[in-house]
């Protein structure tokens, strides 16, 4: 039995039209091959170029530039949906939109011309080099070092951690320090990938998502050209945050779509099993945990919907893309968690695919800002006020 469509409410008749593309690449490519793929670890690339050439991997930027134009609101649906097929891939489409973020949004008007069109085409893949092994929440120690030459070119010196597509990526926006420490030393900078000095090293092995390449990425005195500084020396950890802000908004619909999986195939299953002569959801023992992971997945989608609203809008969201990222991702563990429950035995095992979820949900907690540091923004937004 397929998964069951949700009932979404989409602004235009194309973005209708969008969701039932995606349903259907879902569908017929992704969700068939993503158990293997799990198993053996073997990263998905020619799919990422199948999405490309339909048009997901540039969706919420300007038509101007390549992209489609999107408001994040029908954006993160698709990103749900590729997610609720295969976490890995629904997970590196947000990674790619928030590589082509700070270009997108502070680069220059020659720079987003020269470069935004073959990012958001559909060919290139990208990864984000934020972290590194001795900061992930505390952005703003990293120690990566960009020296300016005498040419205005730079020499990159650092090692980067927890890289997404970290070695498979076409370019990746880094983060480097360009001046003094803190904050306001960093600067950001579009890298192509193949550049001189610049490596990835050997692939980590992950108690999940074990089809994403996860990778740290080292750079020896890789040479960057000043045209690929992207804002002023020291705006860099501003392009950062302002990158997160927005992924973590699709890191909350990839656990969303992680989430419905998970129930989709606990209601399918509690309608076939029976025990003591009737199925099991008749049982209140198991409807209820159906019930109560119904009602999370569902809040956590309007959270992250009313959080994208806002962005669309041109409001202030950073909040409350901190606290759908929140609610999302708790809520995607205990759902996961809850829905091997209700398979018993069966969900432990590979089998069913509910035990994947259970593992992939944990890294969702952790990615693109701990939950702890969601909470910390949140708190201190209440009493900023």
């Amino acid at each position: 039995m397929g998964a069951p469509v949700i009932d979404r409410q989409l602004p235009t008749d194309d973005a209708a039209a969008l969701l039932d593309l995606t349903r259907d690449l879902a569908t017929r490519e992704l969700a068939p091959r993503a158990a293997e793929a799990e198993r053996t670890g073997e990263f998905p690339r020619e799919l990422f170029r199948t999405l490309g050439r339909a048009g997901l991997l540039g969706l919420p930027y300007p038509e101007e530039y390549g992209g489609s134009g999107q408001p994040y609101e029908v954006y993160l649906q698709v990103v749900e949906e590729l997610a609720r097929a295969w976490l890995a891939v629904g997970l590196g489409v947000s990674v790619h939109t928030l590589s082509c973020h700070g270009l997108a949004s502070f680069g220059t008007e020659e720079q987003k011309r020269r470069w935004l069109p073959d990012m958001l085409g559909g060919e290139l893949l990208g990864a984000y080099c934020l972290s590194e092994p001795h900061c992930g929440s505390d952005a703003a120690a990293l120690r990566t070092r960009a020296e300016r030459q005498p040419d205005g070119d730079y020499l990159v010196t650092g090692t980067k951690a927890w890289i997404t597509h970290g070695g498979v990526a076409d370019f990746c926006t880094l983060l480097a320090r360009t001046g003094g420490e803190g904050a306001k030393g960093i600067s950001a900078f579009l890298v192509e990938a193949g550049t001189p000095g610049m490596v990835a090293a050997p692939a980590e092995r992950k108690m999940g998502m074990k089809s994403s390449v996860t990778a740290q990425v080292v750079f020896d005195r890789a040479r960057v050209a000043e045209q690929r500084r992207i804002g002023a020396e020291g705006e860099g950890f501003g392009v950062a945050m302002a990158a997160l802000d927005a992924g973590r908004l699709g890191i909350a619909a990839c656990a969303v779509g992680l989430a419905q999986a998970a129930l989709d195939v606990a209601v399918e299953y509690a309608g076939e099993r029976t025990a003591f002569g009737r199925p099991i959801g008749d049982f209140q023992g198991v409807s209820f945990l159906l019930a109560d992971a119904a009602a999370g997945v569902e809040a956590s989608r309007q959270l992250y919907l009313a959080a994208a609203r806002r962005k669309d809008a041109g409001r202030p969201y950073a909040t409350q893309a901190a606290m759908a990222k929140l609610v999302a991702t708790d809520t995607c563990m205990k759902v996961t968690t809850d829905m091997v429950q209700v398979l018993g035995g069966a969900g432990y095992v590979e089998d069913y695919p509910v035990e994947r979820y259970m593992r992939e949900a944990k890294v969702l907690q952790i990615v693109e800002g701990t939950n702890q540091i969601q909470r910390l923004v949140i708190g201190r937004a209440l009493l900023d006020r």
